[in-house]
C-alpha cells in the first residue's frame, strides 16, 4: 500500500496529526505497536492518572471537608479495586474513541512495530511474527517517550517502579518514596497520600517543580506539606536497594550528610527520554542527538526532507498538548499551508490540589534576559468564590513589561487553574497588556476574578479586593 502520510505512533501527537492530514485530503496510515491506540498519555499517563486523581480527591474531600459543609456521613472508606476498575473503564472509553476517529477519517490502522526500511518504506512487524511493508510519500515519527531512571537504579516494576506501574498497583502503599519532585511524581504522590499512604518526595534541586516560577514552587511546597507530604529538596539519591517488600533509598543532603529513607514502594520519577528503539532510523538516514532526540528544523522536518518528527522525540517540553500542536503544524505544512506554533505559550500544568498552571516567562527567565518587568499578585483567599468553596490556597501572579505593559508570564496556584490558565494564554497570543486583562469584566463570584485582580496589580498597583 502507498500513502501520502504515514504516522508512526498513535499518541496525542500521532493520532491528531493523522486526523488533520486526512481532513486536508491526504491518504493516511497510522502504525501502533500496542493493541490500543492513544500512546502513553491515554493508556498509562495523562488520562489514567487524572482518573485516579479525581477519585482520590473525592475521597479526601469526604474525609476532610464534608463536615464543614454540613454534610454528615459515616466514616468514609474506599474500594481501591473499584477505583482502579473505573480508571480502566475511562481509559478503555477514551482509547476506543480514538479508534472511532480513525474510522471516521478513513485512516488505515496497522498494529505492529514500525521500522524504516528506507526513507519511504516502513516495515510493520506484527505480534504473530509476520510483517508487511507500506510506502509513504511523507512519514511522521511520533513515538513519544519512556520513563527515565538513574544509572544505579534497577527498576524491577514490582517495588521499584515507574509511573506506568504506579498506575497499576493492586494496593495502596504504606510508605511511597518518590524520587523526583516534578509533575508526575507529585501527582501520583498526591493520589496515594489522599488514600492514606505516607509519601516522601526526594528532589535533587533546591525546589520542587524546579522549572516553574519560584513563587509557585514555594506555595506548592507549603500546601503539600500541610496535606502531610514530606518533601526533601537538595537531596541527591545515591542508592536504591530492595530487600523483600522493603525499599531502602539513600541520599545526600546539601550538608553532605547521608540520609536513609525506607518504604514499601519507590516511584522513580526523574523525567522521560525520547523513545526511538526499533525504528531503525539509520536505515532512513535520520539524525539523532547523543541523547536520542530526533533533530528537526523549524518545520519539524528532519535532515531527510520527507520525514518529520513531533512530540516527545523532539526538543521542547514533553507535553501531550505540545505534541498535538506539532502534529497539526506538520499536517498543515505538508498540505501547503503556513501554520505556526508559539512555544512560549504552551501552558504547563500540575494536577495536584490545588492545581498549578503557568504560561510564558518566569521571573528568573526575565531577569536572565534583562527585561524590565513588573509583578502583580493576588491571593485566592481574597475571592468570594474561594471562600464559598473552601479552596483558599494559592494565588495568581502576572508578569508584565515595565515599559509596554504587555503580559509576559502568568503563574497560578489554586482551584481549577488548569482550565483558568487558558485565559492568560489567549490574552498573550494577542499580546494583551495587563490593563487589557484588568479592564475585561469577569463573572462574579468566580476564580477567574483573581486574574483580573492580579493584572490590575501589575498594571497600576491597585487591586480592588486586596
Amino acid at each position: 500500500m502507498k500513502y501520502d502520510v504515514i504516522v508512526i505512533g498513535s499518541g496525542p501527537g500521532g493520532y491528531i496529526s493523522a486526523i488533520r492530514a486526512a481532513q486536508l485530503g491526504s491518504k493516511v496510515a497510522i502504525i501502533e505497536k500496542y493493541s490500543t491506540l492513544g500512546g502513553t498519555c491515554l493508556n498509562v499517563g495523562c488520562i489514567p492518572s487524572k482518573a485516579l486523581l479525581d477519585s482520590s480527591h473525592h475521597y479526601y474531600d469526604a474525609v476532610h471537608h464534608f463536615e464543614e459543609h454540613g454534610i454528615s456521613v459515616e466514616k468514609p472508606s474506599f474500594d481501591f479495586k473499584k477505583m482502579v476498575d473505573r480508571k480502566a473503564n475511562v481509559v478503555e472509553t477514551t482509547t476506543g474513541g480514538i479508534k472511532y476517529l480513525m474510522d471516521k477519517n478513513n485512516i488505515d490502522v496497522y498494529e505492529g512495530l514500525g521500522s524504516f526500511e528506507d526513507a519511504t518504506h516502513v516495515k510493520i512487524t506484527k505480534n504473530d511474527g509476520t510483517s508487511e511493508v507500506i510506502e509513504g510519500t511523507n512519514i511522521i515519527i511520533a513515538t513519544g517517550s519512556k520513563p527515565s531512571t538513574l544509572p544505579f537504579i534497577s527498576i524491577d516494576k514490582e517495588r521499584v517502579i515507574t509511573s506506568t506501574e504506579a498506575l497499576k498497583l493492586q494496593e495502596v502503599p504504606k510508605h511511597l518514596i518518590v524520587i523526583g519532585g516534578g509533575v508526575i511524581g507529585l501527582e501520583l504522590g498526591s493520589v496515594y497520600k489522599r488514600l492514606g499512604a505516607e509519601v516522601t518526595v526526594i528532589e535533587f534541586m533546591p525546589a520542587i517543580t524546579p522549572t516553574m516560577d519560584k513563587d509557585v514552587s514555594k506555595e506548592l511546597t507549603k500546601v503539600l506539606k500541610k496535606q502531610g507530604m514530606k518533601i526533601n529538596t537538595s537531596h541527591g539519591v545515591t542508592s536504591v536497594e530492595r530487600n523483600g517488600d522493603e525499599v531502602i533509598v539513600k541520599a545526600t543532603n546539601k550538608k553532605g550528610e547521608e540520609i536513609t529513607f525506607t518504604g514499601d514502594y519507590c516511584l522513580v520519577s526523574v523525567g522521560r527520554r525520547p523513545y526511538t528503539e526499533g525504528l531503525a532510523l539509520d536505515k532512513a538516514g535520520v539524525k539523532v542527538t547523543e541523547r536520542g532526540m530526533v533533530e528537526v528544523n523549524d518545520h519539524l522536518q528532519t535532515n531527510v526532507s520527507n520525514i518529520y518528527a513531533i512530540g516527545d522525540v523532539v526538543r521542547g517540553a514533553m507535553l501531550a498538548h505540545k505534541a498535538e500542536e506539532e502534529g497539526v503544524v506538520v499536517a498543515e505544512y505538508l498540505a501547503g499551508q503556513k501554520p505556526h506554533i508559539d512555544y512560549n505559550l504552551i501552558p504547563g500544568i500540575v494536577y495536584t490540589w490545588p492545581e498549578v498552571a503557568a504560561v510564558g516567562k518566569t521571573e528568573d527567565e526575565l531577569k536572565e534576559a534583562k527585561v524590565d518587568y513588573k509583578v502583580g499578585k493576588f491571593s485566592m483567599r481574597a475571592l468570594g468564590r474561594s471562600r464559598a468553596s473552601g479552596d483558599l490556597d494559592g494565588f495568581v501572579k502576572v508578569l508584565a513589561d515595565k515599559n509596554t505593559d504587555e503580559v509576559l508570564g502568568v503563574h497560578m496556584v489554586g482551584a481549577r487553574v488548569a482550565d483558568l490558565i487558558m485565559e492568560a494564554a489567549v490574552a498573550m497570543e494577542y499580546r494583551a497588556s495587563a490593563e487589557d486583562l484588568a479592564r475585561i469584566c469577569h463573572g462574579h463570584p468566580t476564580y477567574s476574578e483573581a486574574v483580573k485582580e492580579a493584572a490590575k496589580a501589575a498594571w497600576d498597583g491597585q487591586p480592588l479586593n486586596a
